[in-house]
């Protein structure tokens, strides 16, 4: 009862740190609603349609927080910015959040909706063909994972990841900065472990099903497209995302990657405007509008 107190509390936080930090009267309050088949699951998803769309690649966007906190509604204003940003058309995706739907929900809702897009099965609009998996630290983590699992249709459209300071590796694995950014900023070290550890449930870390969570991990990381990937300073995560950066670079994966010294971790999403956030929007829309 009290642990699901907790989840609720968090949730509600996110919601309302989101709406905070991103109040703007030009974000529309209300694009285009849809529904996705992915396998069983039925998800809502959210539609941007950008003014280029067909000169530029379609972006599936996977919104952040933990797979535990976050919707449509905390990331409604980054999206629409992205979208107006590249030119591009933006579908979000609604996946399954634990702790009621632990690992592999969450993949596996990614997965199923960038495949049922890549496939046709849904009307999205113009685009020029392609697909870009996007999203911000839980959501990066599930563009990595869907990319390495993509089947032939998807992985035949990928043109490209934006990866904001993504998951990549388990806690367990002590990197230096679990221990350097303990404290201090919104994202901390017994956060991110509490986020893990409900999203993996009941699954030992150590388990071979739990292999397919850490995409750093990946045996082959050469058949993933190019990526425009960040990382910034004040997060637990940096030092796995720098990690990932050099892992993709070692595979001859195209990585554009960018670190932000003085940033914390949801600087680009939930924190509104700065300095860092205008750099690294530009050069994701650059990123998205560059790619074939």
């Amino acid at each position: 009862m009290l642990e699901g107190l907790k989840v609720g509390f968090f949730r509600r936080y996110y919601r309302f740190a989101a709406w905070q930090a991103w109040k703007a009267p030009n974000v529309e309050k209300e694009p285009g609603r849809l529904n996705i088949h992915a396998g069983s699951a039925l998800l809502k998803a959210q539609l941007y349609r950008g003014a280029r769309a067909s000169e530029r690649p379609l972006i599936v966007y996977f919104h952040g927080g933990g797979w535990v906190i976050g919707d449509l509604q905390t990331h409604h204003a980054y999206c629409r910015a992205l979208s107006d940003a590249s030119g591009a058309t933006l579908i979000a995706i609604d996946y399954r959040l634990a702790p009621e739907n632990p690992f592999p929900s969450a993949q596996d809702d990614c997965l199923g909706a960038a495949t049922a897009i890549a496939e046709g099965s849904i009307d999205l609009g113009p685009s020029n063909g392609k697909i870009v998996l996007a999203g911000d630290s839980a959501g990066g983590h599930l563009s990595l994972c869907s990319a390495l699992d993509a089947g032939d249709t998807l992985r035949g459209k990928l043109a490209g990841m934006v990866l904001s300071y993504p998951v990549v590796d388990h806690y367990s694995k002590d990197y230096p900065s679990y221990t350097d950014c303990a404290t201090g900023q919104a994202l901390t070290t017994n956060l991110m472990q509490w986020f893990w550890n409900h999203y993996l449930g009941t699954l030992e870390p150590t388990s071979e099903q739990a292999q397919r969570a850490y995409p750093i991990r990946s045996a082959d990381l050469s058949r993933l497209p190019p990526a425009v990937l960040c990382t910034c300073g004040r997060d637990p995560l940096r030092d796995e995302g720098i990690a990932m950066a050099k892992r993709l670079d070692d595979a001859r994966v195209s990585v554009d990657y960018t670190h932000y010294p003085e940033s914390e971790h949801g600087f680009a999403c939930s924190m509104g405007h700065s300095p860092d956030y205008a750099d690294w929007l530009e050069r994701c829309a650059q990123f998205i509008a560059s790619r074939p």
